[in-house]
C-alpha cells in the first residue's frame, strides 16, 4: 500500500509541476528546470528562469541568447532599503560546488524585443555561453502567465544569492 501511495503521489506532482523542457549539461554544469512564463500578445518582454549547478572548477555565464528575442540579458534583483532594484550583469561567476538559482525576485535571463509572444506549453530556446565549459542550447517550457517556480527547482548554495 505505501508503494502504491509513493507512486500515486510521485505521478501527481509530476502532472502539477507540467512537463519540464529537460535539464542540460555542458562540461561540468549542469542547467535544470529552465522555465518561463506566458507572455500577453503584444508584450516585448519575457523572462528566464533555471538552476546552474557546477561539479567541477570555477566557471562563469558570460553570456545567454536566443533567436526567440532581439536580446537576452541576465540581470540581478537587489533590496536596497526596501527598495527593489534590477541590474543587468556581465558575467556571473560560480565557483567549484556551487549552485546559482535563476528565480523570481533574484537572478534571471530578460529576453527582449521578443519574436513572437511565449505560449504556455511551448518552449523557448536558448544558449548559455560559459567562460570554461563553453556553449549550451538550452529549452525553457512556458508556464502559465502567473505559475510560480516548478516545485523541483533545485535551491542555491547558501551565500550565493547575491553573486
Amino acid at each position: 500500500m505505501r508503494v502504491l501511495h509513493a507512486v500515486a503521489l510521485a505521478a501527481f506532482f509530476a502532472t502539477a509541476t507540467g512537463p519540464l523542457a529537460g535539464d542540460s549539461t555542458i562540461g561540468a554544469i549542469s542547467i535544470l528546470n529552465p522555465w518561463t512564463r506566458a507572455t500577453p500578445t503584444g508584450a516585448r518582454v519575457g523572462v528566464g528562469y533555471f538552476t546552474l549547478r557546477n561539479n567541477g572548477a570555477a566557471d562563469a555565464l558570460i553570456k545567454v541568447s536566443s533567436d526567440a528575442a532581439g536580446e537576452a540579458i541576465m540581470h540581478e534583483t537587489t533590496s536596497d532599503n526596501g527598495v527593489m532594484r534590477m541590474r543587468a550583469v556581465d558575467a556571473l561567476t560560480l565557483p567549484p560546488g556551487a549552485s546559482m538559482a535563476f528565480k523570481p525576485g533574484g537572478h534571471h535571463v530578460m529576453f527582449t524585443d521578443l519574436k513572437a509572444p511565449f505560449k504556455a506549453g511551448d518552449t523557448i530556446k536558448a544558449t548559455l555561453t560559459f567562460e570554461r565549459a563553453g556553449s549550451v542550447t538550452v529549452a525553457f517550457a512556458v508556464y502559465a502567465a502567473g505559475a510560480a517556480a516548478p516545485l523541483d527547482a533545485a535551491p542555491a548554495t547558501p551565500g550565493m544569492e547575491g553573486q
